[in-house]
C-alpha cells in the first residue's frame, strides 16, 4: 500500500512539472522606441496594445513592454535603441518616424524590428522588397511622403486665392524633411505657388516660426508631419488659429485638436498593425517572411468650425469627398 501511495504521489508531482516550468519562464519583453513622449501617444499606444491583444498578448499578463522615449530629442535615439539591444528584447517596435527606425536598425542586425514609416522602406534600405523583407525588419508603410502632392492640391482647393504658402518642417528628422520638402516644392511649382520654408525642431522654434509668419503674411501653411510635429499638434492648431492662417496637416490628430484640414493615412491604425506584427513575431514568425503592410485607406478630415473662424467657405466638392467633417 505504501509503495502504491508513493507511486501516485510521484505521478501527481510529475503532472505538475510542466505547470511549474511554465510558471518560471519569464515573459517575453517588447521594446518600444519612440521619438516623443507617452503623453503625445496615448491613443496610438492604446492601438498598439490592441494589436498585441489581437495577436494573443496582453501587457503585464503574458508580455512585458520596455518603453524608451526620446522626448523630442532625436539625437538620443541611437543610445536608447542601443539600450534595448543590450537588454536583448524579443522585438523592437519602432514607430512612427524614419529616425526611430534607422536608430533601431543601426543598433541590431538580429533582434526583430517592426516599423511604421511614411516613406518607401525599400528606398530607405530597411527591407529588400515589400513582399519579402529578407532581414530582421518588417512593418507598415503609411504613405506620408507619397501623399504630399495631393495635400498641396487640397490646400489650394480650400484656399483658391493662395499664391504664397509657408512650409513648416522639422530639420532634425533629416530623411523625412529632405524627401517631403522636395515633393512639396515640385507640387508647388506645378501649381504656380511660391513657398517659404520655416524650420522648427523645438516648441520655442515653432513659436518663432509663427512670429515670422506674422510679418511675412503668407496665404496658407503646409505642415510637414513627423513624430515631433505631431506631438505639438495642440500648439500648432492654436497658433494657426491665433494668426488666422489656413493650415494643412498630414494626420487627423490635428483637426481633432482644432486644426483646419488633414489628409493622410490613419496613423493610429498603423500602430495597431505594428502591435499585430509584434505579436506574430513573438509567436515565432520571422520578419524576413512577413510582407510590409501598405496602408490602403486615406482620410480627408475638415474642421468646419475652424474654417468658419478663418472666414473660409469649404467648397462642396471637398465637403462631399471628406471622410469626416468636424462641426
Amino acid at each position: 500500500m505504501s509503495t502504491r501511495r508513493e507511486f501516485i504521489t510521484l505521478l501527481g508531482g510529475a503532472a505538475a512539472w510542466p505547470v511549474a516550468v511554465r510558471a518560471q519562464q519569464p515573459m517575453p519583453v517588447v521594446g518600444v522606441l519612440n521619438a516623443t513622449s507617452p503623453e503625445a501617444n496615448v491613443g496610438r499606444l492604446a492601438a498598439f496594445r490592441q494589436g498585441l491583444k489581437e495577436a494573443g498578448y496582453v501587457e503585464g499578463e503574458n508580455v512585458a513592454i520596455d518603453y524608451r522615449w526620446a522626448q523630442g530629442q532625436n539625437d538620443r535615439l541611437p543610445a536608447l535603441a542601443a539600450e534595448l539591444a543590450r537588454r536583448r528584447v524579443a522585438v523592437i517596435a519602432a514607430a512612427a518616424a524614419t529616425s526611430v527606425v534607422l536608430a533601431a536598425k543601426a543598433a541590431t542586425a538580429t533582434i526583430p524590428i517592426v516599423f511604421a514609416v511614411g516613406e518607401d522602406p525599400v528606398r530607405l534600405g530597411l527591407v529588400a522588397s515589400l513582399a519579402r523583407p529578407g532581414g530582421n525588419l518588417t512593418g507598415i508603410n503609411f504613405f506620408n511622403a507619397e501623399l504630399v502632392a495631393k495635400r498641396v492640391e487640397l490646400l489650394r482647393e480650400l484656399v483658391p486665392t493662395a499664391t504664397r504658402v509657408a512650409v513648416l518642417v522639422n530639420p532634425a528628422d533629416a530623411n523625412n524633411a529632405r524627401t517631403t520638402l522636395k515633393d512639396v516644392e515640385a507640387a508647388a511649382r506645378a501649381m504656380g505657388l511660391q513657398i517659404q520654408v520655416l524650420d522648427a525642431s523645438t516648441s520655442r522654434e515653432i513659436d518663432a516660426a509663427f512670429a515670422a509668419l506674422a510679418s511675412e503674411r503668407p496665404d496658407a501653411l503646409f505642415v510637414i508631419g513627423d513624430a515631433f510635429i505631431n506631438s505639438r499638434r495642440l500648439q500648432l492648431a492654436l497658433l494657426a488659429a491665433r494668426h488666422a492662417i489656413p493650415a494643412s496637416y498630414g494626420s487627423r490628430d490635428f483637426p481633432d485638436y482644432g486644426g483646419l484640414m488633414s489628409y493622410g493615412t490613419n496613423i493610429t491604425d498603423a500602430f495597431r498593425q505594428v502591435g499585430v506584427y509584434t505579436g506574430r513575431i513573438l509567436k515565432g514568425a520571422k520578419p524576413a517572411d512577413l510582407p510590409v503592410v501598405q496602408a490602403s485607406k486615406f482620410e480627408l478630415v475638415i474642421n468646419a468650425q475652424a474654417a468658419r473662424v478663418l472666414g473660409l467657405t469649404v467648397p462642396d466638392k471637398l465637403l462631399v469627398t471628406a471622410d469626416e467633417v468636424i462641426e
